[in-house]
């Protein structure tokens, strides 16, 4: 008897004329550029990504793409190439200024994390929320974007294993983390006080519809310019200018220097800018 033998399906292979069409959609669609350093990797995800709409060439699985813009496949396509590096009280000295700000500020407060991702960064400026504002529940209102909705979700979960919350302070941890027993072991959970606060929302940065008028007092917007070229840029600095209200703050990336960009914002320092 002949041994059975089981092969993989091979996925569909990405030339480099598909993946710079890719890179140009990508581009066009939420505004993040795709070096070419990163060809290998473009060329795995939308063979992977051809694979699963069910055809066998990746020419293909970009003609799906350009025919129909409202699909869901464009939703899955743009979350393959989303990266979601991000961690609890990431960049610390951002929540101190943070807390002495909504301390002193005029209520109520709005807040906006703009790139959201899997959900710690809104959890820390929550927390720090509650911790330096009086009557949080009543005073602030925080909303968390982003274009990815696989990470939206996991956000709203708000499910994290023991290591990813062991930045946020001792104290705080039976205050706002409820441990995971049984099946959840080594698990916690934002408890609702957290989550009740915060809002979550599909959102494209580069998108046409952005609130349309002065509404928040904080906005974060870290580690994501990055993946823009100059002109979106400066776009969305503008946008954000136009809604923020005088004297609010936006909190950039350490990596992140927009002073040459916009002068609706001034640097106050440590990567923070105050809108004038």
């Amino acid at each position: 008897m002949e041994p059975f033998v089981y092969t993989l399906p091979s996925i569909p292979q990405a030339s480099r004329a598909d993946c710079e069409r890719a890179a140009r959609l990508l581009k066009s669609y939420a505004g993040i550029i795709l070096g070419t350093h990163k060809e290998d990797m473009v060329a795995r995800t939308l063979g992977m990504r051809s694979q699963n709409a069910g055809v066998r060439e990746v020419r293909q699985y970009l003609d799906i793409l350009e025919q129909d813009t409202h699909s869901q496949e464009w939703q899955d396509f743009v979350n393959a190439f989303t990266i979601n590096h991000t961690a609890f009280f990431r960049e610390q000295h951002h929540f101190d200024i943070l807390g002495k700000f909504v301390s002193t500020r005029g209520k109520p407060l709005d807040i906006w994390c703009s790139a959201a991702s899997t959900g710690e960064e809104v959890y820390s400026i929550a927390m720090t929320v509650r911790e330096h504002c009086p009557s949080p529940d009543v005073n602030v209102s925080i909303l968390a974007s982003d274009i990815d909705s696989a990470a939206l979700d996991k956000a709203r979960q708000g499910m994290y294993t023991l290591e990813r919350i062991q930045p946020v302070p001792d104290l705080w941890l039976p205050r706002y983390f409820q441990r995971g027993v049984g099946a959840r072991k080594g698990l916690a959970r934002v408890k609702p006080v957290l989550r009740k606060m915060v809002e979550f929302e599909e959102f494209n940065l580069v998108g046409p519809a952005w609130p349309s008028s002065s509404r928040f007092d904080v906005i974060f917007c870290r580690n994501t310019m990055i993946y823009f070229d100059r002109d979106d840029q400066t776009r969305i600095l503008e946008r954000f200018a136009a809604v923020t209200k005088p004297g609010g703050l936006l909190f950039v990336g350490h990596s992140e220097n927009f002073s040459y960009l916009t002068k609706a914002f001034r640097l106050l320092g440590q990567t923070v800018y105050v809108r004038n």
